[in-house]
């Protein structure tokens, strides 16, 4: 029996929330101003918004881990796409399961709600992450990932 739960965000898991996006961040060596992190925690409370999230917490309730998902229109399908942003579980609980059990959540509710798709992209240097990412897809395919940075 796994000892943690995968749930969607509730207004208490805030402080976890961010100390877990300050961490996720500092491993990315990226900034974000605190102005986007309060409309990106509001975002994921609000029912109305394209993103969506899940947070994992422990058997005491702390968070540890979360993953930010991004529904959106697509020109393939009536059925809307579902792009796994973000995704982090805290140092201290990883190989326990928490981020396969988030990924199977994200699967669930996809299915669950007929969307098309779930994807996302990983660095091709995290190997632990891509094992995983592996075991649950059967692999990559054969996509290639190009970025246009017009704002930092």
């Amino acid at each position: 029996m796994a000892d943690f739960i995968i749930a969607p965000p509730a207004p208490e898991d805030e402080a976890d929330w961010r100390r877990n996006w300050a961490a996720y961040l500092t491993r990315y060596t990226v900034t974000v101003e605190a102005l986007t992190t309060d409309i990106i925690w509001a975002r994921l409370l609000d029912p109305t918004s394209s993103m969506r999230a899940f947070i994992a917490r422990d058997a005491d309730g702390r968070g540890i881990g979360f993953c930010h998902l991004v529904l959106h229109d697509n020109t393939w399908s009536l059925q809307p796409f579902c792009y796994l942003e973000d995704m982090f579980v805290a140092p201290d609980h990883r190989r326990r399961g928490v981020g396969r059990a988030m990924l199977n959540q994200i699967i669930d509710t996809a299915r669950e709600n007929r969307w098309a798709r779930v994807y996302w992209t990983s660095w091709n240097n995290n190997a632990p992450a891509r094992a995983l990412y592996d075991s649950v897809t059967g692999g990559a395919d054969q996509l290639v990932h190009y970025t246009v940075k017009l704002l930092a």
